[in-house]
């Protein structure tokens, strides 16, 4: 039997999300974010995360990247961010161009994490040559990262300091977040702005929602017209009550944690049994949904011979990647596992 390991991109949508849409679908409803159902969805947010803050429902991770270095970060500016982050591999310079010109200072860092020291270090040598060159005002981070890895809230906190001492600002990327609040069991204020963050990416399409993200925006001042900024950049949806309500349903009863928790115990299981094979090493720890390793061509053809599907990371031979989703099953990693181990054993 072969399964999907992929990406939790592929996943389908949530049951209780695609009831959601289907219930939103009952008549007309006012446009461009004048619902009801989207008056309710900012209700539901600051109460997730114990605090006021401004929502902007999107459709795309990129998107929501985008206009937040756009909303923190001038033409001359430029952003921190790590060498292996979304925004900087995989945003065909998206962030620049909504920013007008912004630059990304990205930084190298273990397991795909920053550390506050080379953040400080990056700022204090922008300003060498003081106005010859782009200033630093925008930190991000992933959460989780890139590589599965997940930041801790003393991590988040440190470098959270590091670009507040420089008068930055700070960016959470969170495609991934419920992935990351699940394996720190900590909730979403911990691990946002008590911790120091300005703005969260917040992502529902990898953990159970058709196209559903949102920019939260914690201090008021810098949402500042940010609503005209993303109605420019043509990401000012007409019937945004579909966007709403995938992420009402998400929200509602903790469902988004209890998907991501889902994916992230796959993933525990299936770290447990590819420890014991010999053809495989594991590449980091894995702390989210995401497994990188480096695997044996004679496995990997025996897998994809058996239909098991999986990713090849771009630029780093006989590296892959597995990724487990809401609706990974146990079966499915047992499966993997036992190809694996027959394999290897040949």
């Amino acid at each position: 039997m072969g399964a999907n390991f992929r990406s939790d991109n592929e996943a389908p949508v949530a049951p209780e999300i695609m009831a959601a849409l289907a219930e939103a679908n009952r008549g007309p409803a006012h446009s461009y974010g004048d619902d009801g159902l989207t008056a309710r969805l900012k209700d539901l947010f600051r109460d997730v995360f114990e605090t006021d803050l401004a929502v902007f429902p999107l459709v795309s991770g990129t998107a929501a990247n985008a206009l937040a270095v756009a909303q923190a970060t001038p033409s001359y500016g430029a952003v921190i961010c790590h060498q292996d982050s979304h925004m900087h591999t995989e945003e065909c310079g998206a962030p620049e161009f909504y920013s007008g010109g912004s630059k990304l200072f990205a930084l190298g860092g273990k397991d795909g994490k920053l550390d506050a020291v080379g953040v400080r270090e990056r700022i204090a040598s922008a300003g060498q040559v003081g106005d010859h060159a782009s200033k630093p005002t925008l930190l991000s981070l992933t959460q989780a990262t890139e590589f599965g890895t997940v930041y801790s809230l003393e991590e988040i906190r440190d470098l959270a300091k590091a670009a507040h001492e420089a008068g930055m600002r700070i960016h959470m990327d969170g495609a991934r977040l419920a992935n990351a609040a699940s394996s720190l069991g900590c909730s979403p204020a911990e691990m946002t702005w008590r911790a120091g963050v300005d703005m969260v990416s917040f992502g529902a399409t990898k953990n159970g929602a058709m196209m559903a993200e949102a920019l939260l925006v914690f201090d008021p001042g810098l949402a500042n017209e940010l609503g005209r900024r993303r109605k420019q950049a043509g990401h000012l949806i007409s019937k945004m009550r579909f966007v709403s309500a995938q992420l009402e349903a998400y929200l509602a009863d903790d469902l988004w944690l209890r998907l991501a928790s889902h994916a992230n115990l796959m993933a525990r299981r299936m770290c447990e049994g590819l420890e014991e094979i010999g053809g495989v090493d594991l590449l980091y720890p894995v702390q989210s949904n995401e497994i990188f390793v480096r695997m044996d061509r004679v496995l990997c053809d025996g897998l994809r011979a058996a239909g098991f599907e999986f990713h090849g990371w771009p630029d780093r031979s006989g590296v892959y990647r597995l990724v487990t989703s809401f609706c990974t099953e146990e079966e499915e990693v047992e499966s993997i596992l036992k190809a694996l181990a027959v394999l290897d054993a040949a």
